[in-house]
């Protein structure tokens, strides 16, 4: 899962970030409304972090923005301890929830690994997909009750192919998403195609079927009926 977090000092953030990418997401930062914006219009998140005191702005006024380009995109709002109205108003906005600083970082894992699952999962620990089974509180997939060794990023690999099954999957959207927008500097996206083949040998070898399909010069799509 592929994360924003949009606050303005740094120590908090990089620690912030530092945790999230400890706990198997994909972390992006901004320091400010503005490069917020600019991440915003390149780039898609599962879920932002945004703090509302921004050097350039109310944090509030991203909200609206944030959700004309992507409505799920989810959003946890920080606010001081007695900014009740901003809490609200955000909330109002189209935030998904809302934390007051100081907070513990393992709860902020909680709260988003909840919102990630009422947004994709119908708010169930389990994501099932024919026999390809996925216990989302405990990272471990299942195939006709055989568990799964994948690495991280075939597990997240994994997941965005389920929570977009039926759709085209471009490579470079993939890549983007399971390593940032740093991935802009990779030659060739190569190692798409051999986590592909990784995750499919995986899931064939324990009696599931090849639902992972190539489409041609486009990317791949994962189909809920094998062809």
């Amino acid at each position: 899962m592929k994360l924003l977090i949009v606050e303005d000092n740094q120590q908090l953030v990089d620690e912030i970030a530092s945790f999230l990418k400890e706990n198997g997401f994909v972390t992006e930062i901004a320091l400010s409304m503005q490069e917020a914006r600019e991440k915003l219009e390149l780039y898609s998140y599962d879920l932002v972090i945004l703090d509302l005191g921004l050097p350039d702005g109310n944090g509030l006024d991203l909200i609206p923005e944030i959700k004309k380009g992507d409505a799920e995109t989810a959003i946890i709002v920080l606010t001081a301890k007695d900014a009740l109205d901003s809490k609200v108003k955000g909330l109002e906005t189209g935030a998904d929830d809302y934390m007051t600083k100081p907070f513990h970082k393992a709860e902020l894992n909680a709260r988003i690994r909840s919102i990630l699952r009422r947004k994709m999962a119908g708010g169930s620990n389990h994501l099932e997909v024919n026999e390809i089974s996925i216990d989302l509180d405990a990272s471990e997939v299942t195939v006709n009750n055989k568990q799964l060794k994948l690495t991280r990023k075939e597990y997240d690999l994994l997941l965005f192919l389920l929570y977009n099954k039926n759709r085209l999957l471009t490579k470079e959207s993939i890549a983007e998403h399971l390593w940032g927008d740093h991935i802009d500097q990779a030659d060739n996206f190569e190692f798409i195609y051999n986590h592909i083949k990784n995750l499919r040998r995986k899931i064939t070898r324990a009696g599931g079927k090849d639902y992972i399909k190539s489409m041609y010069g486009m990317g791949y799509k994962f189909l809920t009926e094998e062809l």
